[in-house]
């Protein structure tokens, strides 16, 4: 792992005070994210959280016959794990990490103490935990009203905004589990914002060629969440 990572390059950390990062970060414990590892299970006790910083993790709902969907996506905005801070030590969620990288892990009980201790971390992680509501409700709207293109246009938008560059490593079935529709609905979908110019899309590889056309292309529930996130978070990166 690079030596030149820092707790600083999640933004949720970077937004704290001095005093709680004198508190908080010598206890930050630097791990790598890999495709496809789960992170929590539903269900699942979990006394640890992870704030990401060039890894990428997805929140499944999973069904009893085993089909997915996503709820929400987090980066380096934020943390996975918010429901320690609620009283949940289990997650009605799947946790996975589906763009390679590294994070930190921390302990929930030293969270849920600095949260209790700090009220700047109280209000801080509080605005979050709205916002991250907010992704959630929306990506449920977004899920039956909107067509697949859209929700693929929104999904990718939320991914780019949470990671450097503009290129993510993802295969179709991946996307399809993620949107909670058939892998023939992305590889439509994918072709025709290739067609339009937006995206390349080869061999797991999606490259955003044009992005304001594909924000323009969107549905406007990624607007909708952009907007919640910068009103209650304004401190936090470029959200």
């Amino acid at each position: 792992m690079s030596t030149n990572l820092s707790p600083l390059q999640n933004q949720l950390l970077a937004a704290v005070g001095e005093t709680v990062r004198e508190r908080l970060f010598p206890y930050l414990k630097l791990v790598e994210m890999q495709p496809g590892e789960t992170l929590f299970e539903c269900g699942d006790t979990f006394n640890s959280v992870y704030f990401p910083v060039t890894s990428t993790a997805s929140l499944l709902h999973v069904m009893e016959d085993g089909a997915t969907g996503e709820v929400a996506v987090v980066g380096n905005e934020g943390l996975v794990g918010f429901s320690y801070l609620v009283g949940g030590e289990t997650t009605p969620c799947r946790a996975v990490v589906f763009s390679a990288g590294v994070g930190y892990l921390l302990s929930g009980a030293r969270l849920r103490d600095e949260f209790n201790r700090a009220e700047t971390m109280m209000q801080l992680l509080l605005r979050y935990t709205q916002a991250f509501i907010c992704q959630i409700s929306q990506t449920a709207v977004c899920n039956r009203h909107h067509s697949i293109d859209q929700q693929l246009c929104r999904w990718l938008l939320l991914s780019l905004d949470r990671q450097a560059g503009r290129e993510l490593v993802m295969t179709q079935e991946l996307i399809a589990s993620m949107l909670g529709v058939r892998r023939e609905g992305v590889t439509e979908a994918a072709g025709k914002l290739q067609h339009a110019g937006l995206i390349n899309y080869k061999r797991g590889h999606i490259t955003v060629l044009d992005r304001a056309g594909l924000e323009a292309r969107a549905c406007e529930c990624y607007a909708v969440v952009q907007k919640e996130y910068r009103r209650l978070l304004p401190d936090i990166g470029t959200l």
